[in-house]
């Protein structure tokens, strides 16, 4: 029975080793040049630009929890975190790698490269730039749009139900009326 066991466990290991296998080869089959094609790519589109604040952020609120313990050495304990976070400045690259190597395994070295050259291009520089503007103003022409179909099939289902039930008509009318009347 301990034989059979054994042999169990050694079989469950071998398997966990082989499943293992394809996520450690595709680790590996990331060449440089692609690595570098999304790190191109991650430039040129800003990727990781959101987290630039992070570290600048938790030392102001390091300082501000440890000042408040001890205000009378403010420029003190201000000076050391500042320093202890500038120590830590260079650990943003290994975010750069990571991020890079997500969009390596999302995107075939080829897009990236294209990826980099529309984004570092004037019009791709364009679309990063006034992309949430475009956003905002197409999010307000749906709400025009939305509420003017919403309007009209209230309007022609209004219309529908009269033709359908003359005597109901009265009651969904004033009830859409209400509705869409704005309150003052």
């Amino acid at each position: 029975m301990i034989f059979s066991q054994l042999t169990r466990r050694t079989r469950l290991m071998v398997a966990a080793m082989v499943l293992m296998l394809p996520a450690t080869a595709l680790a590996q089959e990331i060449s440089d040049s692609h690595l570098a094609a999304a790190h191109t790519a991650i430039e040129a589109i800003g990727a990781t630009d959101q987290f630039d604040n992070i570290l600048l952020n938790a030392a102001t609120q390091i300082k501000s929890e440890l000042i408040g313990n001890s205000p009378d050495r403010q420029t003190e304990i201000s000076d050391m975190v500042d320093e202890r976070a500038l120590a830590l400045a260079p650990r943003r690259g290994d975010l750069e790698n990571e991020v890079a190597r997500v969009y390596a395994k999302l995107f075939t070295e080829e897009e990236l490269q294209q990826i980099g050259q529309f984004y570092n291009s004037e019009a791709g520089k364009k679309l990063l730039a006034q992309g949430p503007l475009a956003t905002r103003e197409m999010l307000g022409a749906a709400e025009v749009w939305s509420n003017g179909i919403v309007r009209d099939l209230r309007e022609s289902a209004i219309e529908g139900i009269r033709q359908i039930a003359p005597a109901a008509s009265a009651a969904p009318a004033a009830a859409g009326a209400d509705a869409a009347t704005p309150a003052q």
